[in-house]
């Protein structure tokens, strides 16, 4: 298994309430990480986690409309640090985009609301599409929602009888066979929705 040389928030936002941002303080569970919270004039806080190899990382939280956002690109190498702020980004819906690095390539990890939405993987000469979240469940109801044939069914049943009703009263009999075309491309068309 490939070592991993660091890990790279870039563009990471978190958005927390005054329950989260609680939550979030007291969220770091592994021993060998420590932290402290510095709050600030105007309400807004930082948070410090500094791993037992003395890496850190300031996590800037501003007070903006009832909530803490914190947006930063950071870089971490150990792995402590980097467990912990990878467990609090999924857990507090963060997003952005984060980089492993091994030696040789890299994982660039899509991050919204928490959840990964795509992953690439990038080496010197080329790109792979690893993942990609697909909205199954949006695409069924956008289709469950398109009622486009159900119009267009609607439009060829009121062509029909429209049609018929001139047939009806057709004389000529090259008009009937003109309408009696018209009439059997209709029910193609019918044929081809309804199937």
């Amino acid at each position: 298994m490939a070592q991993r040389l660091a890990t790279e928030y870039v563009n990471a936002s978190l958005r927390l309430s005054e329950v989260q941002m609680s939550q979030f303080v007291h969220k770091v569970y592994d021993p060998h990480v420590r932290q402290m919270v510095k709050v600030l004039d105007n309400g807004s806080q930082e948070v410090v986690l500094e791993d037992d190899g003395g890496e850190e990382v300031h996590l800037p939280f501003d007070r903006r409309d009832g909530y803490y956002v914190c947006e930063l690109s950071f870089r971490l190498e150990k792995p402590h640090l980097t467990n912990v702020m990878r467990l609090l980004f999924a857990a507090f819906k963060g997003s952005g985009m984060v980089t492993r690095i091994f030696n040789g390539f890299m994982m660039m990890y899509y991050y919204q609301d928490g959840r990964v939405r795509k992953i690439v993987e990038y080496s010197r000469d080329s790109y792979k599409l690893v993942f990609e979240l697909k909205d199954t469940l949006g695409e069924l109801h956008r289709i469950y929602r398109n009622n486009d044939v159900e119009r267009e069914i609607e439009r060829i049943h009121g062509s029909i009888n429209t049609l018929l009703d001139k047939r009806i009263i057709a004389e000529d009999p090259e008009a009937v066979t003109l309408i009696d075309d018209e009439l059997r491309e209709c029910t193609r068309r019918l044929f081809v929705l309804e199937a």
